[in-house]
């Protein structure tokens, strides 16, 4: 029904007083969030880079595994379209008290699951996006026998064992990325199915039925987003379901150079563009994103910038990153080893450079009294560091930007940037770019998505450290026990809590390494 986005592996591999002293993401309880729901066969990947691109935007992001996902194809017999919505309606009723407003959000039959939602549950408290609905099996690349379904339906040995297996393009335009979705393939990898069973099909057309029967009768606004070109279902399934829904609640974006994987494919940045405005959303990078409505009060602000004063005070970079956005920058001056502009990944190369040039030495103190502007604030402060014997107290002020809870943005401006240049040393291009673990690291994620299929438990492992190494201690409530593969992997990850990062990077590379050894000696 749908192929999985290139860009991941398997799905076990690769949002006053003084602060609590671990960071949270303070201001959640204002933050609006999105329920994204993948496709049949498929995983949260579907939707490629929309979580990073929510979250960035300051949106909490929720997700699950729907029934028969996650794991391997015949795990599909047997499960029910009931199945899947039971599943999308008990996630939907355990977060929707959570932020102050929800959207709904789901690619192929995800959306078909999130229009059958917002029409069950009266959703009227958040937007609806529908990415590629399937209303309609017609696009140019269906088999012409496709009406021939409900004949084969009514032999239920043929439906069970029956397999409809994903052929090329896979849904996908984009030449280079369709040739890594077919080489992903034919390593076996299991970031996607490779078929279902034709029982499956048979449930997601009762889906449509469904879908088709209670359209009308969805309220909330609704953004439908479709490619002209989509060779698994026309764009008379987008047309009808502007039609019931209605012309004053529903609009539709055509896109022009993509498939039905919009997410991942040539027309990616636009699908991402057009949801986050219909979620009235800021889109980082864009120059008016300060100048937005912060959505944290003022106490909340202080709040947020007093947990930050906290880890600096304790040169605690790592806790920084909880306290961000996944693309937070941080920016210092000079023309020095650690000067330079670090965003997302590099942020942690540059916490590390900076800790090692100094021997562990280097955290700010002395805040002065700050000074609010909207989701802005500057904190006078001193940049304190050691190193052999030497030791820099630089003073000036911080600037720090956020939105809906979350930090934005981090610049230091130093009242004499050349004491620093003189601390930390002239520019070493050896020293730019990825420490050697991350680098090691980033090689061992590259490799393991070209393991062999494995057990369950060497899967959650190396997802709980991958976890561990790239995000930090897990966050946000356990999944419900309808959704076991999301269950299985939060309890794997939570077992890791309080490992640092450097140690869980280190432990995955060890495994990785491991597994590849015993591939060997199979071989």
């Amino acid at each position: 029904m749908s192929a999985a986005g290139p860009s991941q592996g398997a799905n076990y591999s690769p949002s006053g007083g003084s602060a609590a002293a671990k960071p949270q993401a303070w201001g959640s309880n204002t933050s609006d969030g999105v329920f994204l729901i993948h496709g049949l066969g498929g995983t949260q990947y579907d939707l490629g880079s929309m979580h990073k691109r929510l979250k960035n935007a300051g949106l909490v992001t929720h997700s699950l595994t729907l029934p028969g996902h996650g794991l391997q194809p015949e795990d599909l017999v047997g499960v029910t379209a009931e199945d899947w919505i039971d599943a999308v309606v008990a996630k939907y009723r355990e977060i929707r008290g959570a932020h102050p407003t929800l959207h709904l959000m789901g690619m192929c039959m995800g959306a078909l699951l999130a229009a059958t939602l917002a029409e069950r549950e009266a959703h009227a408290n958040g937007r609806l996006v529908l990415l590629a609905p399937p209303v309609f099996i017609d696009g140019w690349a269906t088999p012409w026998y496709r009406g021939l379904r409900p004949l084969l339906y009514a032999l239920p040995s043929v439906r069970n064992t029956m397999k409809v297996e994903e052929e090329e393009p896979y849904g996908i335009k984009n030449e280079q990325l369709r040739a890594i979705v077919k080489a992903k393939f034919e390593r076996g990898e299991n970031f996607h199915y490779r078929w279902v069973p034709l029982e499956c099909l048979r449930q997601v057309d009762r889906l449509r039925a469904i879908v088709m029967r209670s359209a009308a009768k969805i309220r909330c606004p609704t953004l439908v987003v479709h490619a002209r070109e989509d060779e698994l279902t026309s764009l008379r399934s987008a047309n009808f379901l502007v039609e019931k829904i209605g012309g004053g609640r529903a609009r539709m974006v055509v896109l022009e150079d993509s498939y039905h994987m919009v997410c991942v494919d040539n027309d990616r940045e636009i699908v991402a563009k057009n949801v986050l405005e219909f979620f009235g959303a800021p889109m980082p990078g864009a120059t008016s994103i300060l100048a937005n409505e912060p959505k944290m009060t003022p106490a909340e602000l202080v709040t947020a910038v007093n947990a930050l004063c906290d880890c600096l005070a304790n040169g605690d970079f790592a806790q920084v990153r909880a306290l961000a956005i996944p693309d937070m920058t941080w920016i210092q001056p000079g023309a020095n080893r650690v000067a330079g502009a670090h965003a997302g990944k590099a942020f942690g190369s540059f916490a590390t450079r900076l800790q090692d040039i100094a021997g562990g030495a280097v955290r700010f103190t002395a805040f002065g009294t700050p000074v609010f502007n909207r989701g802005i604030a500057l904190v006078p402060s001193t940049l304190v560091a050691e190193r052999e014997g030497a030791r820099l107290e630089s003073q000036g002020a911080l600037l720090c930007a956020w939105h809906a809870g979350k930090l934005l943005e981090v610049r230091w401006f130093a009242d004499d940037v050349e004491r620093e240049n003189q601390f930390f040393g002239p520019p070493d291009p050896a020293a730019t770019g990825p420490s050697a673990l991350e680098q090691a690291f980033e090689s061992a994620t590259a490799a393991s998505r070209t393991l062999k299929a494995t057990d369950n438990d060497t899967l959650l492992a190396l997802y709980a450290l991958y976890k561990q190494a790239s995000v930090g201690d897990v966050s946000g409530d356990r999944p419900g026990a309808l959704d076991m593969v999301a269950r299985a992997k939060y309890d794997a990850w939570s077992k890791k809590r309080g490992m640092p990062p450097d140690e869980a990077m280190r432990g995955y590379i060890a495994l990785v390494e491991e597994l590849r050894k015993r591939e060997v000696v199979a071989a």
